[in-house]
């Protein structure tokens, strides 16, 4: 049987002018699949070995190539969008004929030109197709510990859940929604802080600082929003997480421990109804 997606090492049975036929075996009767002649080793005969890939051509027939794709079944790749058509996107993997990525599997629209994290998949139609839903496809085979810097590509982003990062274009890494601050998208390479790792080797990241290093930042955000509002906040630090995080895109502890700041230092005055510079 052929793995369609993947490498095999197969047996040339025979040897024609438009190529060499490959099985997984000489006996009589077996499936064979077609190695085109531009691609056939020299000195290669009936009995022969050679690893190959199997995909599917244009014609939508199995076919073995020697050239190597740069992506494989159950692997996740960055490839470039080729073009994009009322289907989907199709995608260089370098092999003749390009892949899809249907629209349904993508998690942000994306234009000719662009590189997208995908995963290689067989679709109901036993066709190789890609997605950007790469959850169940990234790794968790890592050695970071909580605390460690890292860098990812965000390849979701859920209401309920938060932004879903591939670390390294690799491992599986979630920021919660209760981090999600900043301008946080699809496609977005970010740099963030493991602050956790579960069971299962999955990540938790937060792209804010450490509480202690964070607030000298958010000091000068809530700084910078009082400046534009001419010296006076028409709400004090017990306006809503709502109102908050529209206005300085930070929770309601942080705006807080950074309006604390400021009090203490005589910089603001905290009234009924606002927050006034001194």
């Amino acid at each position: 049987m052929f793995k369609l997606g993947q490498f095999q090492r197969l047996t040339v049975v025979k040897i024609a002018d438009h190529g060499a036929y490959l099985a997984e075996s000489r006996e009589a009767g077996a499936d064979r699949i077609l190695l085109p002649i531009r691609q056939v080793p020299e000195g290669t005969r009936v009995g022969s070995e050679i690893e190959v890939f199997i995909y599917k051509d244009s014609k939508d027939r199995p076919i073995a190539t020697v050239n190597r794709p740069l992506i494989s079944l159950n692997e996740v790749a960055l490839l470039r969008v080729r073009e994009v058509s009322k289907i989907g996107a199709f995608m260089d993997w370098g092999l003749e004929k390009d892949l899809l990525l249907p629209f349904k599997q993508q998690t942000k629209k994306v234009s000719a030109g662009e590189e997208c994290l995908v995963a290689l998949y067989i679709d109901k139609t036993s066709r190789l197709c890609l997605t950007m839903n790469v959850y169940d496809y990234l790794a968790t085979d890592h050695n970071y510990r909580t605390g460690d810097e890292v860098e990812g590509r965000v390849y979701l982003i859920s209401d309920n859940f938060g932004a879903f990062v591939a670390v390294d274009d690799e491992y599986s890494a979630l920021i919660p929604t209760r981090e999600m601050y900043g301008d946080i998208k699809v496609g977005r390479i970010i740099k963030a802080r493991v602050t956790g790792v579960k069971e299962d080797g999955k990540l938790t990241l937060s792209i804010r600082k450490k509480a202690y290093e964070q607030i000298e930042d958010d000091v000068g955000r809530v700084m910078k929003v009082l400046n534009d509002f001419d010296g006076v906040l028409p709400f004090n630090d017990k306006a809503s997480p709502e109102t908050i995080k529209r206005e300085f895109n930070m929770s309601k502890n942080e705006f807080k421990r950074a309006v604390g700041r400021l009090y203490k230092e005589r910089k603001i005055e905290i009234t009924d109804k606002s927050i006034r510079r001194l």
